[in-house]
């Protein structure tokens, strides 16, 4: 039996689900390098050409090599796909083609320059991007990366080398690499290639070595790619190990939660966080705490946030957006949640005003998080970051405006304050001011009404404490009045503010939800897939501003289904976007990593069952990200979009569920019929064979004719059946091809009739045939088949009694009718008769035929442009008239031969 400790040797889960969910994708290997020179680009197609040696289909998806002759040589022998050519401004720039990549579909690509920026309308705005898409579709990638490229390094490097590093590729594709090459020299033997000109030509060569390719700057880049390339070796025998069930002493994982606010730093402390993290391998989080009074609703703020956000995702963090009236609480009760190891922040470094109207974060978060390490980042002290930390552009924010409108509010309390002082003898001119921070606190909340409060109470001091026009208090009563006023006028101004704090976002919330109601009940009041579409386009464009799109998918290709206001198409780069979307279940467009020059942003409407359509739409203001507020309100109509479209697609499944439902009951009702109408003439066909066949020598002449003439009746029956199941499988399935040629309905109606005679003798048949009847076009055989049909049906209603044939113009219409002189129709059975198997009464103790002589007839009329009714006239009281009308042809009879 296995010990406790035998069964908790079992492989890591975590670890084997990394391992499955690799199935189906392409392997990536990085040669990495600390500088462009170090020979990434060789060593990666020496690789190349030893791995085609050995059978493997390997393909050059783009190279560059900069002019060097011996990389070049290694190019010869490899198959090359050639570069797609885009018009920029009039220039031709020369790009990797991934569409003629996936078309050929190699088992190795190499793809070289992992960080380069693709020319625009590209579909991928990054080569990285580009390489995703490969691994995705299950192709092999090798590419070369230069560490300054890493995105959680390029400010580490900005700092060491003075350049400023523009172009970077997300950690987490290292993260995803299953292989990393370092290729690596020494910065003395980088610099001598450099000065032969094997890496750039020798006038770039010169500057490069007086700026970047210095001796101090080569080993800090060497020293990161090395520590970068241990990380990662590290990281895959730990998953190894994992995978493996070795057993060890784990030490816990750290894990780290990097909180950033509105000041400037956001992204540099995801950066940091991101390094950080790096290096101890730890899992971490980007948050960013919202609060009522705070700055959220600027749109300069909402995109630092939004791009905060991005930088962090694309660094592998988790986020997450808090909200709540005390964020430092907030933040902790969240950190303790996620069982958080270390909080990471940045030391505000803020101005004299800041300081004075701010509460420091960072000092409460430092008081209150007694079981939680804190790590302060310390603030640039540079000039662009006290630019950004004193924007006197935001002395026009609504804050800056309360506290001019205090200064005011206080001024004009106290020119009340001075009038009623000659007027009346009032002892106590304290509530004056109060009104005047009331109003403060009511119009433009708490920073307001403070300022009210201390402006107030030094005019009141000032002005109407004795002695007057000084700050000195020369009763002691007057000084405690006057303290007792501001702490009242604080408070008052306080309660005041949060009331209208609070209000303002029951105001929000109450607007949200009217919105997000309105939208429910109309696109949940909505019928049909159309009619729910239309709806959910118009409502997301009351909530947005610019156009709205709904997209379907249709035989394996997205359709425009719905827009509002509308509009015919999407341009390529849009279709484009919106098939990333849907295939790829993440955004794409406007302000996304793919393809983010669009106008509009294609978001997934995604359900339980998978991916049904994609909305796309364009924002109020495209130069400003979508607020808090917004993303709120329309993640949830998108979210409702998609289960009323699930929704209408299951009612039509439901539909189409009731069709076979219905059609396995015409199965049924056919299969009986053909039992007994089949099996009557088989029967009768088959007794007048044995009888011939036994007593044939012995019957008389006259006796075998009758037998014979009996198999030929009951075998043209049997045909007719047969005939008649064959058409209206044609008609059903489509596949009647119909004439149209020019027809003359009298000669029709004769051929009919002439047969008619052939297959019942006994029947008496009338014509009643118009002079100079205009001619029709259609089929004539079909024509000729559906008026025998009607002969068919009234000699089976009608009897040896006979039918009636008629034919005149009426109107446009040539109208052909057969009556018979049956028991008639019933008037509720007057539509029914044309259905399938439907069969409106007995005849001769039998049930009369498969009930698909009408049925077929209804659809070779319409197939040929006419239609076809049946009457019953109640003044006859017997007999049913059937009329068929089909348009006349344009052409005159006489002109015709």
């Amino acid at each position: 039996m296995a010990t406790d400790r035998e069964l908790d040797r079992r492989p890591d889960p975590d670890a084997l689900l990394a391992l499955a969910g690799r199935e189906g994708r392409g392997r990536l290997k990085v040669f990495l390098g600390a500088a462009p020179g170090v020979g990434k680009t060789f060593a990666m197609l020496l690789g190349a050409k030893r791995v085609k040696a050995e059978g493997i289909d390997v393909v050059i998806g783009l190279v560059e090599t900069h002019g060097r002759a011996e990389t070049a040589a290694l190019l010869e022998g490899l198959e090359q796909i050639p570069r797609k050519k885009i018009d920029y401004r009039g220039r031709d720039l020369e790009e990797f083609d991934i569409d003629a990549a996936l078309k050929r579909k190699p088992a190795l690509i190499v793809v070289d320059e992992l960080a380069h920026t693709n020319a625009p309308e590209s579909r991928h705005p990054k080569r990285w991007q580009d390489v995703e898409e490969l691994l995705d579709a299950g192709l092999d990638v090798w590419t070369a990366l230069n560490i300054q490229h890493v995105e959680s390094l390029a400010e580490v490097v900005s700092r060491v080398t003075g350049v400023l590093v523009r172009e970077t590729v997300p950690d987490r594709i290292l993260k995803r690499a299953d292989d990393i090459v370092l290729v690596d020299i020494t910065p003395d033997e980088l610099i001598q290639r450099l000065n032969e000109g094997k890496v750039y030509v020798p006038q770039t060569a010169k500057r490069a070595v007086q700026n970047f390719f210095t001796p101090r700057n080569l080993t800090a880049l060497r020293e990161l790619a090395l520590r970068r390339t241990a990380d990662r070796v590290d990281d895959q025998m730990t998953d190894y190990l994992r995978q493996s069930a070795i057993e060890g002493p784990w030490d816990t994982s750290d894990h780290l939660l990097v909180c950033f606010d509105c000041d400037g730093q956001a992204e540099r402390v995801v950066a940091a966080g991101g390094r950080l993290a790096t290096r101890l391998n730890a899992s971490w989080i980007a948050a960013h705490v919202e609060t009522p009074q705070g700055d959220d609703d600027d749109a300069e703020n909402v995109k630092m946030v939004d791009d905060a956000f991005r930088l962090a995702e694309r660094l592998g963090a988790e986020t997450v957006r808090l909200s709540g009236a005390d964020p430092v609480d907030e933040l902790l009760r969240y950190a303790r949640r996620e069982n958080v190891t270390q909080i990471i922040f940045a030391r505000p470094r803020r101005h004299f005003f800041g300081a004075l109207f701010h509460k420091s974060f960072a000092n409460a978060l430092l008081k209150r998080a007694t079981d939680i390490p804190i790590q302060l980042l310390d603030a640039p002290d540079d000039g662009a970051a006290f630019g950004q930390r004193l924007n006197w552009r935001r002395l026009l924010r609504p804050q800056w405006v309360g506290l001019v409108v205090a200064v005011f509010a206080v001024a004009i309390a106290t020119g009340i304050g001075e009038v009623l002082s000659l007027w009346l003898h009032l002892p106590n001119l304290s509530m004056v001011y109060l009104l005047a921070v009331l109003t403060c606190a009511a119009r433009f909340g708490l920073q307001s009404a403070i300022a009210a409060s201390f402006l107030s109470f030094v005019a009141y001091n000032f002005f109407f404490i004795p002695p007057l026009y000084t700050f000195t208090v020369a009763e002691p009563q007057e000084l405690l009045s006057l303290m007792v006023f501001l702490v009242v006028a604080v408070l008052t101004g306080s309660l005041a503010a949060r009331v209208h704090d609070q209000t303002e976002a029951v105001r929000e919330r109450a607007y949200a939800t009217e919105l997000l109601y309105d939208f429910s009940r109309k696109i949940s009041g909505a019928a049909k897939l159309d009619d729910a579409l239309w709806a959910a386009a118009a409502q997301l464009q009351k909530a947005q501003g610019g156009h709205v799109v709904l997209l379907l998918p249709e035989e394996g290709e997205l359709r425009l289904a719905a827009a509002w206001p509308p509009m015919d198409d999407l341009s390529a780069g849009e279709m484009s976007a919106a098939r990333w979307a849907f295939s790829k279940r993440e955004p794409a467009g406007w302000r996304t990593d793919t393809l983010p020059n669009l106008a509009f942003q294609f978001r997934p409407l995604t359900t339980p069952r998978g991916v049904v359509g994609v909305c796309g739409f364009q924002p109020k203001a495209p130069q400003e990200p979508i607020s808090s507020e917004d993303e709120r309100a329309l993640t949830a109509m998108i979210e409702q979009t998609a289960i009323a479209i699930d929704r209408s697609l299951l009612v039509g499944e439901a539909v189409r569920t009731a069709a076979l439902e219905e059609n396995e009951k015409l199965r049924t009702t056919l299969l009986s019929s053909l039992s007994h109408d089949l099996r009557t003439p088989l029967s009768s066909i088959t007794g007048a064979v044995t009888t011939l066949r036994q007593l044939g020598d012995q019957m008389t002449a006259a006796d075998r004719q009758d037998l014979l003439a009996s198999i030929e009746e009951e075998a043209a029956r049997l045909s007719r059946f047969v005939a008649n199941l064959l058409d209206m499988s044609r008609l059903e399935s489509g596949a009647v091809k119909v004439r149209r040629d020019l027809l003359d309905p009298a000669e029709i109606i004769r051929t009919a009739v002439e047969r008619c005679k052939k297959v019942f003798p006994d029947m008496r048949i009338e014509t009643s045939l118009a002079k100079n009847l205009p001619f029709i076009r259609g089929d004539a055989g079909l024509l000729e088949q559906v008026l025998f049909n009607l002969l068919d049906n009234a000699h089976k209603y009608g009897g040896d009694t006979g039918a009636v044939v008629h034919a005149r113009q009426d109107g446009q219409d040539v109208m052909i009718s057969v009556t018979d002189e049956g028991p008639g129709i019933k008037p509720a059975d007057l539509e029914k008769i044309f259905e399938k198997f439907y069969r409106g009464g007995r005849v001769d103790g039998r049930k009369a035929g498969t009930g698909l002589g009408l049925s077929i007839c209804k659809g070779l009329v319409e197939a040929m442009g006419g239609r076809i009714e049946a009457q019953s006239p109640a003044a006859r009281r017997r007999g049913a008239r059937l009329l068929v009308r089909i348009p006349a042809a344009a052409v005159e009879k006489e002109t015709t031969t």
